[in-house]
């Protein structure tokens, strides 16, 4: 058995698993600190279904930790951001397009120094070692106590980011924590950049919740390894997150459509995920989600993680409905749902009073919204499906028709028919998708490079680098027999000399519990 946990706004979700089969799950609302919420989540399952700790063999988390500390700009690092590339890129020096709140909030200080590769491996400037050491030498004077290191092309060679880190980590001593741009990012040297101050600035912060999550799920007895959600729907373990905090920033919305392609059983198709907040749509892709081909921003900072392509919507079962126009949305009251609706004694009319007036769900007290007028409540729930109807025609490529699923608790929001696409399905157990999402996570491995093909080496090429990404999955847990491609580009690069091609290629496999 395993354990799958997801960490939404509003609600904390759990799930039991024997293999693919959910033999408990539950709901609980997610408290301000995250973590007890898991514990009575945990608890919450072994009142369904009891269990012993040694039956347990591996926990799934998914959790919104680090996105929360970088979108309240609280709880990060001291961070100094080291670029190698000049005399190239001083235009545009390190934390350029920051929020003046975030750069405050992680004492950030930025350094620019020689270095970094064309795109064809060819030095721009060799390194300079006592640059490196005057640097760090003023990182410790300011209290710096995590670096990020990138270098232009370091996707292409990365030998200059590793030989920089040796030169500022024998300044600054081990208890400095050092990320490296080449190990976070894809091409693009502000993007990668950013999403590595990112994580520098919250590698104290990984460690503490790591830790937290650890205690909790062994306060329950249960001694198996416990590994976080990535953004692209893979798995991590404790000590990766540690390192690369960052990759946890969508797995919300990423379990969710993972777990609506397991229970629904379509690998292709539209998934509307309704919590308490935020109505997420997103395409699958032969089981994964469709990832979003532009540059993402996160708390207003342009990063270029893996990211789900994902329309959100100010539309969740905590959701305020404004009585005199209808609208539904942005504001919700989230975790307070309990104690603000008014089906619950509060005083704030929501998503979910209307839909227990509308018969949908129950929840609460009925009594408490009989007064509501019955067309009242048939124009908000008009205006939820018009809303989501529309969103989901932006996100599909084709005119063709595309099989809807809905899952989430905030789903009984949605009409059984949607206004252009026709039934919606709701799979079992939809109620706790993204915990089901999160349990069924396997593990993956990704190489993304820009690279010079020689004439008439181009398959050898694409064989070598496929086979990378197959190592690198296997080398993150991956049971060998099931690893396969599961997403290959190959696009050509004309303004660069030299058939500079860039290549992405990813593979994923099921999680080897016995590694």
């Amino acid at each position: 058995m395993h354990i799958g946990i997801d960490v939404g706004g509003t609600n904390t979700d759990a799930v039991l698993m024997d293999g693919t089969r959910t033999l408990a799950g539950v709901k609980h609302s997610t408290t301000a600190d995250v973590t007890s919420g898991i514990v009575q989540a945990i608890e919450d399952l072994r009142a369904r279904h009891p269990f012993e700790g040694s039956d347990v063999d591996a926990v799934m988390i998914g959790t919104t930790h680090f996105i929360n500390a970088l979108v309240q700009a609280s709880r990060l690092a001291p961070t100094a951001a080291l670029r190698l590339g000049l005399p190239a890129t001083r235009a545009l020096p390190p934390l350029v397009d920051w929020p003046e709140v975030l750069v405050e909030a992680a004492q950030a200080r930025s350094y620019l120094a020689h270095g970094g590769y064309e795109f064809d491996g060819r030095p721009i400037s060799p390194l300079d070692p006592d640059e490196l050491r005057a640097a760090a030498e003023d990182m410790k004077a300011h209290g710096i106590r995590s670096v990020a290191i990138s270098s232009v092309f370091s996707p292409v060679n990365h030998d200059l980011e590793v030989r920089a880190a040796e030169i500022v980590g024998d300044v600054l001593g081990p208890e400095v924590a050092i990320s490296l741009s080449h190990e976070i990012g894809r091409i693009g040297i502000l993007e990668r950049e950013n999403a590595t101050i990112i994580n520098a600035a919250l590698r104290e912060l990984a460690s503490e919740i790591v830790d937290g999550l650890t205690a909790a799920v062994r306060a329950h007895g249960i001694e198996a390894p416990i590994f976080l959600s990535q953004n692209d729907g893979t798995l991590m373990d404790e000590d990766y997150v540690r390192r690369y905090p960052v990759a946890t920033f969508a797995s919300g919305p990423t379990n969710s459509m993972r777990g609506a392609a397991a229970t629904s059983g379509l690998q292709d198709c539209a998934v509307i995920d309704v919590g308490g907040t935020t109505a997420d749509i997103g395409l699958l892709v032969n089981g994964f989600p469709r990832e979003t081909a532009n540059e993402v921003k996160v708390a207003g900072i342009r990063t270029n993680f893996r990211m789900p392509d994902v329309l959100s919507l100010g539309i969740g079962g905590g959701s305020i409905v404004d009585p005199e126009t209808a609208e539904v949305g942005p504001a919700s009251v989230g975790y307070r749902l309990t104690t603000e609706a008014l089906v619950f004694g509060g005083s704030t009319l929501t998503a979910t009073d209307i839909a227990v007036a509308a018969g949908r769900a129950e929840v609460g007290d009925p009594s408490k919204v009989a007064h509501l007028d019955p067309a009242f409540v048939a124009r908000v729930l008009d205006r939820i499906a018009e809303r989501v109807s529309e969103a989901v025609d932006r996100m599909r490529t084709s005119p063709d028709p595309i099989a809807v699923v809905a899952v989430g608790g905030g789903s009984i929001l949605l009409p059984d028919e949607l206004p252009l696409f026709g039934t919606v399905h709701r799979p079992e157990n939809y109620a706790v998708a993204n915990a089901i999402g999160a349990s069924i996570a396997q593990v993956g491995g990704e190489i993304d490079k820009v690279y010079a093909i020689a004439p008439g080496e181009r398959d050898e090429t694409i064989a070598a680098i496929r086979a990378e990404a197959v190592d690198k999955a296997i080398a993150a847990g991956a049971r060998p027999s099931t690893v396969s491609i599961i997403d290959f580009d190959e696009v050509p690069i004309p303004y660069l000399p030299g058939n500079a091609t860039r290549i992405r290629a990813k593979a994923v496999g099921d999680l080897d519990m016995g590694a």
